[in-house]
């Protein structure tokens, strides 16, 4: 599972020029699922999510996590996050889990937070998004549950 984590002062998505999700101070998290992933992965990345120190404390420090800040997450599905351009300028995706799997794990990334009191909110999934973000830093830090980088 691969996952791109901006931290934000304001970020909201729309589908169909409808907003299907918005939060102010918090993490826009982009979520991508690889063939192969399971529940461990979900569960992983949900933990690295909830607990990842990017937020400034008192001594401007980023040493505070997401739910230490009152903040929330947005969370996005983005199968291309698992494309590989390497060999050619067209990516290819044949890493990318199929849609009802990936899905699946998605939500689970998405409940998994909610069970550790951190708010979130949606895109929908295999829908075509606007995510609207404003990036606070910048900070974006890039997640791999099977830690290839």
């Amino acid at each position: 599972m691969r996952c791109v984590i901006q931290r934000v002062s304001e970020a909201y998505v729309t589908v169909d020029g409808q907003e299907t999700g918005r939060i102010e101070k918090g993490l826009c998290a982009l979520i991508g699922v690889e063939k192969g992933d399971t529940e461990k992965d979900a569960v992983y990345m949900a933990g690295k999510i909830a607990k990842l120190r990017i937020f400034e404390d008192e001594n401007e420090k980023m040493n505070l996590s997401v739910s230490q800040v009152g903040g929330k997450v947005l969370a996005v599905s983005q199968f291309t996050l698992l494309g590989d351009a390497r060999g050619q300028n067209r990516p290819g995706f044949t890493q990318a889990e199929l849609p009802e799997p990936a899905n699946e794990l998605y939500e689970r990334c998405c409940r998994e937070l909610r069970n550790m009191n951190v708010p979130v909110e949606n895109g929908i999934f295999r829908t075509h998004m606007m995510v609207h973000l404003i990036n606070d830093g910048p900070v974006t830090i890039l997640l791999d549950s099977k830690k290839n980088f």
